[in-house]
């Protein structure tokens, strides 16, 4: 019988272990998908993950698939259908910062032709491979993630502060912070 696979966290819920096995740090380079994370990155602010992971599919439905071309024509009435919206989270001034950030997100496309070449320049376009035993060892921002927060600001995005970057970071495998002990750490360090 094989061993369990190992994982960063302890999961135990279906939702979590496809996460964390299926997405989280796997770089990602699809704009749209790009754009997700960064709006479930700032409505994550002061909440937990698992909140928003568990209402992802309402979120999709509710902002059109996350598609930034229709989120940046939402008008008054949309930013009224998402407050009663089930499951999206009732912070209009993260509701409205969506909308902000998707019409900030078409203006990144057209100034660099992608999302993707935009974000991936904090990087210098590859993955940052840490090697983290353990969660406290990780940090909550870093200088890359300060840098992206300042240029995100500039270009008029709202709720991207420097932790928020780190996460969305994180996520979208612009850094490698599966600890080194989890199965995913050496898959994607490849």
């Amino acid at each position: 019988m094989a061993a369990p696979l190992k994982r960063c966290w302890n999961v135990d819920k279906p939702l979590y272990v496809r996460y964390h096995d299926e997405e989280w740090g796997i770089p990602l380079h699809d704009d749209q998908k790009l754009f997700e994370f960064l709006v479930l990155d700032g409505f994550q602010a002061g909440l937990s993950w698992w909140l928003i992971l568990e209402r992802r599919e309402m979120f999709r439905d509710a902002f059109d698939c996350f598609d930034p071309a229709k989120v940046a024509k939402y008008t008054a009435k949309d930013v009224e259908r998402l407050m009663a919206a089930p499951g999206v989270i009732k912070n209009k001034a993260k509701i409205l910062a969506t909308i902000t950030n998707a019409q900030q997100f078409l203006q990144i496309q057209k100034e660099f032709g992608s999302f993707d070449a935009y974000i991936w320049q904090f990087v210098q376009g590859k993955t940052i491979q840490n090697a983290f035993k353990e969660f406290s060892q990780m940090p909550t921002e870093t200088e890359e993630s300060r840098a992206m927060n300042q240029d995100l600001k500039k270009r008029g995005f709202k709720f991207v502060g420097p932790t928020i970057c780190y996460a969305f970071m994180q996520a979208a495998g612009l850094v490698n912070d599966h600890l080194v002990d989890c199965f995913r750490y050496v898959q994607l360090n490849r």
